[in-house]
């Protein structure tokens, strides 16, 4: 006695449906056009609009303010230092602190550097001098900026005292460069050479574009589909489908799609930006499978509560940034406190993210990332699981409808 679940017309029908689910998901997608802005217009532009926003990386000749009290051959020469670095341009000079304020508040500069009176005194007499650096925190990247522009300078005119003062010791030539200097040291910045600003968060962004535009389209295509529905259920009853039928072929058409959007997104825009991307292809396509898995049944998951379309743009916003931060790219996750650091495992972006960072910016192959890829693929399964479970709670209840619209 054959099997019925496995014979061959039992098989087809099961394909058929998937692929019928997945040619009317496709249709549905190309006809509401607020779904193809998001998949389409979103998944491909944020890239490039990032990309162009922070192509300079890191910030050159920030406008500063000098105050020059001693007014003196030492004060003058720290000036042509800090004017002379990448970082910083001196841009006014002021007598004193009242006369800044103006400047500073119409964001003209964003620091000032005090050179008091007793600046060439203090050098003369072979004392310690005092110089002070007033920093315009409003962005991280003004301070970074001050900070090492100002020490590169001071640490220079310092060395040059250093020189001087040992000259009049009659110690001279190489014997007074290693005197003053009697160590040297080689930074060697790893993963972000340029200390880019771009370098550091765009990376952890392309993922979470890829994560956000997925849970806002399907969001979005689950609030037109209650809206359309009679009976306002995501799912209406067809006899002839499964719940498995609905969730695969769904999860098949948002897969295909964006798979390709990221090989864009991943493969194309890092290497048009000049980004980190020293990881090889191969391992990053292999982490990308249960990413863009774990995604779909995410956000189908909790497409199961968006009543709206408006609903999705309002998950959109509410959970972008929070996303973000739990990833741990912005803030050290050692930092977070353990119940934040086990709250963020449970969305997809969290391990995406480190693990894409992990591959593309510090090299690291797939079996260097077992805890991100080991982690994707639970997440798809649980998520799986999960869309399953909403989705046949929603074909249940268009089924009980029908029947007691028909009684």
């Amino acid at each position: 006695m054959n099997d019925s679940k496995h014979s061959p017309n039992n098989k087809f029908r099961h394909s058929r449906n998937v692929l019928s689910v997945l040619i009317e998901e496709y249709k549905r997608l190309f006809k509401d056009s607020g779904v193809m802005l998001i998949f389409l217009g979103a998944a491909f532009l944020y890239p490039l609009l990032y990309g162009v926003i922070y192509m300079n990386e890191t910030i050159h000749d920030m406008p500063i303010a000098v105050i020059d009290q001693s007014n003196s051959t030492h004060s003058r020469k720290l000036i042509r230092s800090l004017d002379a670095t990448p970082d910083l341009k001196v841009a006014h000079m002021f007598s004193n602190m009242e006369e800044v304020k103006d400047a500073f508040f119409k964001r003209h500069i964003h620091g000032v550097v005090l050179i008091p009176a007793d600046f060439s005194h203090k050098i003369n007499r072979k004392e310690q001098a005092t110089v002070s650096t007033y920093s315009d925190m409003s962005s991280f990247l003004y301070y970074r900026t001050m900070a090492l522009g100002t020490n590169f300078a001071i640490l220079e005119h310092g060395n040059e005292v250093k020189l001087e003062r040992l000259n009049d010791m009659g110690i001279v030539g190489r014997d007074a460069e290693v005197a003053a200097t009697p160590f040297t040291y080689e930074d060697v910045i790893l993963y972000n050479e340029p200390m880019g600003y771009a370098s550091f968060l765009l990376p952890a962004l392309l993922i979470l574009i890829i994560h956000q535009t997925l849970l806002f389209g399907i969001s979005m295509s689950a609030g037109t589909a209650r809206e359309k529905n009679t009976f306002h259920h995501l799912i209406p009853h067809n006899s002839d489908r499964s719940v498995f039928h609905v969730v695969i072929g769904k999860a098949l058409c948002y897969f295909s799609w964006y798979l390709v959007a990221a090989v864009y997104v991943l493969g194309f825009i890092p290497k048009l930006f000049n980004l980190p991307h020293i990881g090889n292809p191969m391992d990053i396509a292999i982490m990308i499978v249960p990413f863009l898995l774990a995604a779909i049944f995410f956000a189908m998951t909790l497409s199961v509560f968006i009543h709206y379309r408006e609903t999705g743009f309002v998950v959109f916003l509410f959970t972008s940034l929070i996303f973000l931060f739990l990833s741990g790219s912005t803030w050290p996750r050692t930092s977070m406190g353990g119940f934040w650091t086990t709250f963020s495992y449970l969305f997809p972006s969290t391990f995406g993210i480190n693990g894409y960072i992990k591959i593309n910016t510090m090299g690291a192959n797939i079996s260097q990332i077992n805890m991100e890829y080991i982690g994707l693929w639970v997440q798809a399964g649980f998520y799986f699981i999960t869309t399953l479970v909403v989705h046949r709670w929603q074909i249940i209840g268009s089924r009980r409808r029908m029947i007691a619209e028909g009684e």
